[in-house]
Parts: structure tokens; sequence; C-alpha cells
């Protein structure tokens, strides 16, 4: 275990001042209200004089917390200096009314929560260690409460190791499962974040290449327009050869740079991914060989039964998904990847095969999770299958696809299974 990353606080997941703070306040006012509902209401003696001094304390130090710390994010030492202190104050308030027997005595295991949520996990455990110190001395050295015969209650010293025992299984159950909540928060925002990266981007090109026509076509006529009165002044000049000179350097300029509009122009309709529909074979073939440019590896198309074809709008998501799965069949086959494409009028059907080691076992039920890992030593130890799967999957459902995912494939690889109604597209 790397120790060196118990202290690393979460990112995005930081305390936030103005939430510590708060939950101060609540304690505070509730253990003020708490003591003297017991001393006035139901008439129990303790020294509330220093319990009001105790908890007067705690209002400074939050006061101080809301106003003279300028930072909004607290980081482990700030947050733990507090959480640790709010340990101790309620300890004394305690030890001063029942020790463990107070039935407020569980919320000693509220600062340790807080820390497994937003904190590291080192400071998590260093707050559950203070907690369960703090849980043994106060079950042993306390003030006690009298009861109904005004006479001190007393308790066997197995009464209260239960009591420490249950509150601390409490601790853990709870730590465990803000440390759990907090992870996944924290992935599930990360992975979120990408994907609208993703999206971003592609909408970016497709303005980049709507622009790039727009220019194109624009920029058509007035080129044309100086080509034919630059040829007319060259007529008009005689045999002035300097000037004759620079009017064929602007001809050939001008003429240069209409090729290149042409070019532009016929790319632009070619391959603009967002004006115009194509046909299912067409775009996989398209995401095939760009692939097949930085891979030595043999892809190859197999069209089976393809009569219904069917054109779909080559949105980014449907490019970036399947890209994504293509990508990883690349990536993890050792020579060989097999794409068919089957599709009629109930269904379109995409099958990506590889001759690799298959989908792990141990991750196949997780598939579209973010951040999952595989522990296969087939694919070389923690190799990262999840953000990338996660948003290809996200982005293609998203577009009414149904993914699923098997072990082995007829060359003995992963299988991954990508389908569509036709309806979904509405393009013929």
């Amino acid at each position: 275990m790397d120790f060196s990353t118990l202290f690393r606080t979460k990112e995005n997941l930081n305390l936030d001042k103005r939430t510590l703070t708060i939950l101060r306040y609540i304690a505070i006012f509730g253990q003020f209200f708490a003591i003297n509902i017991v001393y006035f209401y139901l008439s129990l003696p303790f020294p509330i004089e220093l319990s009001y001094l105790i908890i007067f304390i705690g209002l400074l130090t939050n006061i101080y917390l809301q106003f003279g710390i300028k930072i909004n994010q607290l980081k482990d030492l700030y947050a733990a200096i507090f959480l640790i202190y709010d340990l101790i104050q309620l300890s004394f308030l305690l030890y001063l009314t029942g020790g463990i027997f107070n039935p407020f005595s569980f919320l000693l295991i509220i600062p340790a929560i807080v820390s497994s949520t937003f904190l590291s996990m080192g400071t998590t455990i260093i707050l559950g260690l203070v907690t369960s110190l703090l849980l043994f001395i106060i079950s042993f050295f306390y003030l006690p409460l009298p009861g109904e015969d005004m006479n001190l209650l007393h308790f066997p010293d197995f009464y209260k190791i239960g009591i420490i025992i249950s509150i601390l299984i409490g601790l853990m159950f709870l730590s465990y499962f803000g440390i759990r909540f907090a992870g996944e928060t924290k992935k599930r925002s990360e992975a979120l974040y990408r994907l609208q990266e993703v999206i971003s981007k592609e909408y970016e090109l497709e303005s980049l290449g709507g622009q790039a026509a727009a220019a194109a076509h624009s920029l058509g006529t007035p080129l044309a327009t100086i080509a034919v009165v630059a040829k007319e002044l060259k007529k008009e000049i005689g045999d002035n050869k300097d000037i004759s000179k620079d009017i064929d350097l602007l001809i050939s300029q001008t003429k240069r740079c209409s090729e290149i509009l042409k070019q532009i122009s016929k790319k632009q309709i070619k391959e603009d991914v967002f004006l115009s529909s194509i046909k299912f074979e067409d775009l996989l073939q398209e995401i095939i060989n760009s692939f097949k440019e930085t891979s030595a590896k043999k892809i190859d198309l197999i069209l089976d039964n393809d009569n219904n074809k069917i054109n779909i709008e080559r949105t980014p998501e449907i490019i970036y998904g399947l890209r994504n799965f293509i990508g990883n069949a690349v990536k993890f086959s050792k020579s060989k990847v097999k794409i068919s494409l089957k599709s009629d009028p109930n269904e379109i059907e995409i099958k990506i095969n590889d001759d690799g080691p298959g989908i792990p076992d141990d991750i196949i039920k997780k598939i579209g999770e973010p951040y999952i890992k595989s522990k296969s030593i087939e694919l070389n130890a923690n190799s990262g299958l999840g953000l990338g799967t996660f948003l290809g999957k996200t982005l293609l459902e998203r577009q009414g696809a149904n993914l699923s995912f098997r072990r082995n494939s007829d060359l003995g690889g992963a299988l991954v299974i990508i389908s569509w109604n036709p309806k979904s597209f509405n393009y013929s």
C-alpha cells in the first residue's frame, strides 16, 4: 500500500468552509438546547456553568472559522483541526453529563463521517482513532447523572464495552459508506465532465467545418472578379513589362487561392460529418481506415445481409462511440479484428470481434462504469477500460443503441454487440 496517498485530499471534494460552519452552528445550538432541557426541564443536576463555557468556546471557534479563515475550500489540516476540536468539545460535555451513557454520545461519530466524505483517508483514520480513544475515556471517566431515585447510576464494565463496540461498528460502517460515496461521486463528476468535453470538441469541429464551407463559398466570387479585372488590365497596359509582370503574379496568386478554396469545398462536401448523412457501412469503413493508417493489424469489415442500406446522421455521439469500441478492439487484439454489419427493416447490428485476451471476468459486469480496472495479467495488469468505455457506451445509448458485451468472440477475444432499431434514425 502506498501510504503517501493516504493524506491526499479528494479532488473536487474538499470540505467547503460554509458547509462546515453551518454544521458546527447546528451542533453548538443543539448542545445549548439539550443541556438546558436536561438541567431545567428534567431537573438533573450537573455543572451547567462549565457546560456553557465549553459551548461558548465552541461558538468562538466557529466565528473564527467563518470570518477569520479566508479560504473557501478547507484542506485536510484546517478541517482536521476543527473536527478534532469538535470531538474534544463534545467529549467534555459528555464527561459532565453521564459519559457514554448519555444518549447523545453517538454524535461522536459525526466528525469522522464528515471526513470520510470530503477529506483524505488518512485524516479519516486519524479522526476514527481519536474518536475511539475519547469513547474509551468517557466510558470509564465521567460524572454520572442521578437516576429516578436520585441515586447515582452505575453500570458493569461489560455493558460499557458493549456500547463502545456498537458505536465503533457504526462509525466504521458509516465512514466506509462515506468514502465509497465520495469516490463514486468524484468518478461520476469527472466522467460527465469528460463527456461534455468530448461533445463540446465535436461541435467545435462542426462549427469550424461550417465556417470553412461558408468562407470558401463567399470568397469564390470576389476572387473570380479580381481575376477578370486583372486580365483586362493586362490587355490595357500593352507592352509595359514591369506592370505586366506584377499583374501576372496577381493572376497566378488569385488562381492559387481559388484552387485552395475549391479543395476546401470538396473536402467539406465529402467529409463534413454534420451537414450530410451517410450509409452505415461507409461510416464504419471510414473509421476502420483511420485505424489502418496507424496500425498494422488486420481489420476486416463484413457485410452480412446488408440489404437495408439505412442512412444515418454523422453525429459526434455515434462517431466517438464507434471509434472507442473499434479502437479498444484494435488495441487489445493480437493481429486481427473483424467487424460485421447486419441490417434489416427491424434491426441494425454491429459486431466487433478481436483475437485478444477477451474481457476479464472481473469487469465484464462492470462495463459502462467509469474508471473500472482489470486485474487480469492477460491485459498487462491494471489496463484501464473504464472512462472511454463509459463515454462511448453513454453516447451510443443516447442515440438509441443497445450494447452487450461477451468475453469470447469468433476470434477468441472480446465481442461487443451494438444494435439499433432503424426507426430511431428516421433516415432512408
